[in-house]
């Protein structure tokens, strides 16, 4: 932002504060609370990390991995349900595909419940463009 006011440049907000505490205002703060020698933090690549545990990473990356199997899963039902609708399968076709769409959804609940996921989990919210998976 310019302008000629410095503390609306420095990040103020529409109540008038600034949101941002400068060093000053911080070492008189420091001296009101009687700590004299106040320093600004110190921030080493270790604080820039993530604290993050082994069960949410596995549990964030199944998640991930089963909304893309789920969305693939969705998108060979609808095919075979159009070649169904078109003729152009043997029953002996339909039956087989039928079965193995079964069995995938099958599995993928099973995964689903060993991950603690439900099926609204699976499906990423794209902001403007809605969910990523039919809600049907």
């Amino acid at each position: 932002m310019t302008g000629t006011d410095p503390d609306r440049d420095a990040g103020a907000r529409r109540d008038g504060t600034t949101g941002i505490v400068r060093c000053e205002e911080a070492r008189e703060l420091a001296a009101a609370l009687d700590e004299p020698r106040w320093r600004a933090p110190r921030v080493t690549p270790l604080d820039r990390r993530l604290a993050v545990d082994r069960d949410s990473v596995e549990r964030g990356l199944a998640s991930l991995v089963l909304t893309v199997i789920e969305l693939l899963r969705q998108l060979m039902e609808r095919q075979a349900l159009r070649r169904v609708e078109v003729g152009d399968l043997t029953g002996e076709q339909v039956e087989r595909i039928g079965v193995t769409l079964m069995a995938l959804e099958e599995q993928m609940t099973g995964l689903r419940e060993y991950f603690g996921l439900a099926p609204e989990d699976l499906n990423l919210d794209l902001g403007p463009l809605g969910p990523l998976l039919p809600t049907d």
